[in-house]
């Protein structure tokens, strides 16, 4: 990833453009939806994932990646957009599945079949994988060296990086908390061993913790959806008509760019042709997506440990 100074220089100039995107785009789309507040989407976050959302020092205004996302789908559906105050990230789903207070959720959700059944999922807008940072000094950051009674993960509580813990490293200890910089800084202290969490974030957050290194990446295969309710089908077909467009005319792109330093495509990877890595494990799950990758006959997804 560029270097704090660059993408501090990048991101007026990213920003600029962005807004241009905004400005000169297709015009809002002419559906009418059922929203908590007529003509606002109403959306919860637990506003504390940076770069993705978060509300910086001093200010009272979240921003990010995920937040420029979603004012510009609702531009676009002809929305204006409501911020509910910080939420728990385990809260947000059953929010929006029970209705009433928050239309959409936007809190890197991975798209997951047993989320699937509860809520419904827009259009995907970001590939992520998992990442594990540990101390600079630590003497245990092998899975094996990690995977004892007396090592202490630490994990945002219901994240998709919890699951891979508890199935991965079974012995250790997992501590559940509210959010990866708790996460970061408890590990940065030496109270955890470990932090585990998609990889965008451990990777925008390295720079803040010059004490911890990313030192295994977990390719997961996860896909990033905003969520909302079964009983909205139509909200849910016009946010992801928005963000099917804003692939194809580079406004995520862009945002990417502006809020990661570069494409996520290329992130933390190697861009060569026929790039090779090795991995110590591979384990066959349901495919998140039902799509045709499959081992006899049903839908798969592979997932590597480097």
């Amino acid at each position: 990833m560029n270097g704090p100074a660059p993408r501090r220089l990048m991101a007026p100039l990213v920003g600029a453009l962005v807004a241009l995107v905004c400005l000169v785009g297709a015009p809002a789309y002419a559906d009418t939806y059922n929203t908590v507040t007529p003509g606002r989407l109403t959306v919860a976050s637990d506003l504390a994932y940076p770069p993705l959302e978060f509300i910086p020092d001093g200010s009272t205004e979240p921003q990010g990646f995920e937040i420029d996302l979603v004012n510009e789908v609702a531009r676009r559906c002809g929305l204006t957009v409501s911020w509910l105050p910080a939420q728990k990230f385990d809260t947000i789903v059953p929010m929006i599945k029970q209705g009433g207070k928050a239309d959409l959720g936007a809190s890197a959700f991975t798209i997951t079949d047993e989320r699937k059944k509860e809520v419904d999922f827009s259009e995907p807008y970001i590939d992520s994988n998992q990442g594990m940072v540990t101390r600079k000094d630590s003497n245990a950051t092998s899975t094996d060296q990690l995977n004892q009674g007396d090592k202490k993960i630490a994990v945002q509580s219901g994240t998709t990086g919890e699951a891979w813990v508890r199935e991965n490293l079974p012995a250790a200890q997992v501590v559940a908390l509210d959010d990866a910089i708790q996460a970061c800084t408890g590990c940065s202290t030496g109270l955890y061993d470990a932090v585990v969490a998609d990889l965008p974030v451990l990777l925008h957050l390295s720079s803040s913790y010059p004490d911890l290194a990313l030192n295994k990446q977990i390719p997961t295969g996860e896909r990033y959806g905003l969520v909302l309710s079964k009983s909205n089908p139509e909200l849910t077909a016009g946010v992801s008509r928005a963000i099917r467009d804003m692939k194809d005319d580079g406004t995520i792109s862009s945002l990417e760019v502006q809020w990661f330093g570069e494409l996520l495509s290329t992130a933390g990877t190697s861009t060569e042709a026929g790039a090779t890595f090795k991995v110590s494990s591979c384990t066959a799950r349901p495919n998140e997506d039902g799509t045709s990758n499959v081992i006899g006959g049903e839908p798969t997804r592979l997932t590597f440990e480097a």
